[in-house]
């Protein structure tokens, strides 16, 4: 029998914030630590992501950020590893598409599209398709992304577009990042576990409000 889930129950008057991003590092360090593989931490943390996405549903977070691959380390990683984590990804995308159905919502791609293998590709594509009319919540996954990176980006596009520099401001830039058309494109809060004190440039555009907590535990 399956045991029931408590549901998190916050203080009256708590603030909830619209938007957290997460940076989830330290599978492989979680792993060392109890003599297992990098691969069984990475399975240990798709169940945690589980996990969190459930709960942030219960806490009526409208939108999370998770930070699956980086554009700067992802391709340094063993091949072994490197393919684990694509296949990992890639079933728990399997497994989110009936529940982002079924909970309304929108599954959005952060980063590049022509690195990743083109079968995974695909399937993201299909996914933000299926899931595009969802509103209730929205959950962008980061998979070969960098955020000096997305403003690289940005900044091409809007040179393609011709706009001249005076039509140019904040506003304006934000139409052209990878959150553009999000209701809640600004993480209010970004968490990072494994005690590392820094966010690498995760929605480094996006973020210069963010608050940030350091978790401790891997």
């Amino acid at each position: 029998m399956k045991k029931k889930r408590e549901r998190v129950v916050l203080p009256e008057g708590t603030q909830v914030p619209d938007h957290i991003a997460i940076i989830p590092d330290g599978n492989r360090r979680w792993a060392r630590a109890r003599g297992l593989s990098s691969i069984e931490g990475h399975k240990r943390g798709a169940e945690a992501l589980a996990k969190v996405l459930e709960a942030s549903r219960d806490l009526n977070i409208h939108t999370v950020t998770f930070w699956g691959l980086s554009t700067e380390n992802w391709r340094e990683r063993e091949a072994e590893e490197r393919k684990f984590l694509i296949r990992t990804i890639s079933a728990g995308l399997d497994r989110h598409l009936e529940d982002a159905k079924e909970k309304g919502v929108r599954v959005i791609h952060l980063g590049h599209k022509d690195r990743l293998p083109k079968w995974l590709i695909k399937k993201i594509e299909r996914i933000e398709k299926e899931t595009l009319q969802n509103t209730e919540h929205v959950f962008n996954i980061a998979l070969d992304y960098g955020g000096r990176d997305e403003i690289v980006g940005a900044v091409q596009k809007i040179v393609r577009s011709g706009v001249r520099a005076d039509q140019i401001d904040a506003k304006f830039i934000d139409g052209f990042m990878d959150t553009a058309d999000q209701p809640y494109p600004y993480p209010d809060l970004i968490i990072r576990t494994s005690g590392e004190q820094r966010t690498s440039g995760l929605l480094l555009w996006q973020s210069n409000y963010a608050e940030t907590y350091w978790e401790l535990d891997h």
